[in-house]
């Protein structure tokens, strides 16, 4: 059911904008992972806003943003061990 972003009260748009918002987040840590404190700083961020996302009428949305961003905060999170490990051994 599409509506119009316009007729939405401002709670709910601004909701549905951290759902998306959320899910952008996760899609960049995924590929700033390779930078740790990129992907770390940008994961953190959009499980924030996912969290906050979820109280829209786009929960899925945000669920995947969550998702997303844990996945790119523990790639972020492995690729520094890997680094540290290779720098010191």
């Amino acid at each position: 059911m599409q509506t119009d972003p316009a007729s939405l009260d401002p709670e709910e748009r601004l909701n549905k904008f951290y759902a998306l918002l959320s899910a952008g987040f996760g899609v960049l840590s995924l590929c700033a992972g390779l930078i740790p404190l990129a992907g770390t700083v940008l994961g953190i961020a959009g499980i924030i806003f996912g969290l906050l996302g979820r109280r829209s009428e786009s929960k899925r949305m945000a669920i995947a943003g969550i998702v997303l961003s844990i996945i790119g905060v523990l790639t972020a999170i492995i690729y520094s061990i890997l680094l540290y490990r290779a720098k010191y051994s």
